[in-house]
């Protein structure tokens, strides 16, 4: 399955990411791909409040996985853009989140594909300038059984 939306500011692409949590089931992972700036706090953001959470919403660079229980379902935020091999996920004990009880959201999951589970949502943020400096493209993939 295959979706796209386009958003043409901030605001927009947060209320995606918003409308996308509000309806995030538990055990769900989304993995969100997209080059440096592209927006992807932006959506998170908003997905974090879809979920109900009321925290401080940032992106866990250098701790590569934020924690949220405040909302409807504990919230698992990774950023694992500065881990080098499948063995820091291990480290980080990625499973206990993958198959717990919450949601969780992996920016640059495309690092460690072998590591996604094949029902992963899978959604790539892209900039357009000649679209505007706010355009994004925003897909979504989901593999869906026969």
């Amino acid at each position: 399955m295959e979706k796209i939306w386009e958003t043409h500011s901030p605001a927009e692409t947060a209320a995606l990411g918003k409308e996308m949590g509000k309806n995030a089931q538990r055990g769900q992972i989304f993995c969100l791909t997209g080059d440096l700036g592209t927006g992807k706090t932006v959506f998170t953001k908003g997905f974090a409040a879809g979920l109900g959470v009321t925290d401080h919403v940032t992106s866990p660079t250098f701790t590569i996985v934020n924690e949220y229980h405040d909302g409807r379902l504990p919230f698992y935020h990774f950023d694992v853009y500065r881990l080098s091999c499948e063995e820091e996920m291990d480290d980080i004990g990625y499973e206990e989140y993958f198959f717990g009880d919450g949601v969780c959201l992996v920016e640059w999951a495309e690092l460690f594909p072998d590591l996604i589970p094949k029902e992963a949502i899978w959604l790539t943020v892209e900039k357009d300038f000649a679209k505007g400096e706010d355009y994004r493209r925003i897909t979504l993939r989901q593999e869906v059984e026969p």
